[in-house]
């Protein structure tokens, strides 16, 4: 059984929490950062017999995993230059399906989890443009996905705007629903013995001799383990209680979506929708999530009417139904961003500090991967090897040349 502690039911971000005395002993690991990377993480370690403590300022999935639109679109997110993070997300796509199986039997959860396919569309003839050279880099790294004409486009989803001129589709591209990933990583890291601690913040590191020996929580609480995951997403860069050489270069970067609600048997569209501009994820129940906006505005969560504005004004000219729907929610989320938007998994500047941040936009898709690859290094072990290539040394080795 786990020691005793502050403890959130598997119920999803915003349910109330129970609360229970915690014993001060320490664990094979603690990590700092309850969203989906660090649950993820918790999960694997805990299966593999590793005492592990888990604690997040707020509640389980309440940063970047609560805003997260869920696509697992490694073909879509493909771009010039990113070779190694193409490789991994494409290996955490292809593990999704045993995954998410194995997670529902852990946690006796339904997760919900749809290969639903993607279309990348154009609405007129730059965007086309555009759209073709990112249909030929794809076909270049290998990547399964069809040009497609407008007759055919429409073929796929009848609710498309009649402007479209141009379109890919990319059938293997996949959606899962944080708001039930989240309470599902929950429970099944704790069946498997993990502590959660929610509302406990990290605001002072325990150094000894160079290494990472724990932390000390904001009431005081010294909370010690052999080895620390720092899995706190888009605060990851300025977290207070690790020393300035040893913090990852990661910065907040904003993101407001919005969602809508339909009939579940008149759904917008079937697949995801994409254009240069926003992005429709439709969950299969009426419910269809519309993102998002990029902004350098540090750790501002604001909803604004004019990112709200954009997002409907763009989903509106590709899928002009969207018009008739409920707006039920706008929400502001952080990213965490690095300089080259892939994500840092590896061993930190401490001894005994593990790292796994810096997803960006690829946090729910990268589950899988970083969790497996977490629980490697914690075991001693090499990570995968699409894992190797993310280190935060590769900066350092940028600085240098």
């Amino acid at each position: 059984m786990p020691a005793q502690g502050w403890w959130c039911g598997a119920g999803p971000p915003g349910e109330a929490v129970q609360l229970r005395r915690t014993e001060s002993k320490a664990t094979d690991v603690l990590i700092v950062g309850a969203g989906v990377i660090g649950l993820a993480s918790a999960w694997r370690a805990a299966q593999r017999g590793m005492s592990v403590r888990v604690i997040d300022r707020d509640t389980p999935g309440s940063g970047a995993s609560r805003v997260a639109a869920g696509m697992l679109a490694p073909v879509g997110e493909a771009s010039w230059g990113e070779r190694a993070l193409l490789e991994l997300n494409l290996a955490s796509a292809r593990a999704y399906p045993s995954f998410v199986a194995e997670l529902e039997r852990a946690s006796e959860r339904e997760v919900a989890y749809r290969r639903c396919g993607a279309l990348h569309v154009a609405l007129d003839r730059d965007e086309a443009e555009e759209l073709r050279r990112r249909h030929e880099l794809q076909r270049s790294l290998g990547l399964e996905a069809r040009w497609m004409r407008p007759a055919r486009l429409r073929g796929l989803e009848p609710g498309l705007s009649p402007v479209c001129t141009a379109g890919v589709h990319a059938a293997d591209e996949a959606e899962v629903d944080p708001a039930s990933l989240v309470p599902a990583l929950t429970a099944a890291a704790e069946n498997a013995g993990a502590e959660i601690m929610p509302a406990t913040e990290a605001r002072e590191g325990l150094v000894d001799g160079g290494a990472i020996a724990g932390v000390r929580a904001a009431d005081g609480r010294e909370l010690r383990a052999a080895q620390v995951v720092l899995a706190s997403g888009g605060w990851s860069g300025g977290a207070p209680w690790l020393p300035p050489e040893a913090l990852p270069p990661v910065r907040p970067v904003k993101g407001q979506v919005v969602a809508l609600r339909g009939p579940a048997e008149e759904q917008v569209c079937q697949r995801i929708v994409a254009t240069e501009r926003v992005y429709v994820v439709p969950r299969g129940d009426g419910r269809v999530v519309v993102g998002a906006t990029v902004e350098e505005r540090g750790f501002d969560v604001a909803v604004t009417a004019g990112g709200v504005y954009e997002l409907l004004r763009e989903a509106y000219r590709v899928l002009p139904e969207i018009a008739e729907l409920e707006l039920t929610q706008a929400v502001a989320g952080l990213r965490p961003g690095t300089p080259d938007n892939a994500p840092i998994i590896g061993r930190g500047a401490l001894d005994g500090l593990v790292l796994a941040t810096g997803h960006y936009r690829n946090g729910i898709l990268l589950a899988p991967v970083t969790a497996d690859a977490v629980t490697a290094l914690l075991g001693g072990d090499s990570p995968p090897a699409g894992a190797l290539a993310m280190g935060v040394e590769r900066f350092e080795a940028a600085v240098a040349r």
